[in-house]
């Protein structure tokens, strides 16, 4: 499913047409990453946990040259699935 697949199921709910849906679906989209860019965790108790982990600078290679080299630090954006979502997909 893509993004536009995703804007037409929920432009099924009555009385929602695609362009309000689209708005909705980039609000949702907008806010979780807000919350995650200041750091905040997002858990929503039927879909899961949306969180920022922090990566430690590592050694690496350059697959293609092959020369060592230091990959830095950074923040990755990280879902945990709920319960409720497990469930239904198991």
């Amino acid at each position: 499913m893509n993004k536009s697949d995703l804007i037409k199921v929920i432009a099924e709910v009555p009385g929602l047409s695609k362009q309000q849906a689209e708005l909705a679906l980039k609000a949702f989209c907008d806010a979780i990453t807000s919350a995650l860019k200041s750091g905040d965790k997002v858990t929503l108790p039927e879909l899961g946990t949306f969180s920022v982990s922090e990566r430690a600078e590592r050694p690496g290679r350059n697959p293609r040259t092959g020369v060592e080299m230091t990959i830095k630090a950074r923040r990755v954006p990280k879902f945990k699935p709920g319960k409720a979502l497990s469930d239904t997909v198991n």
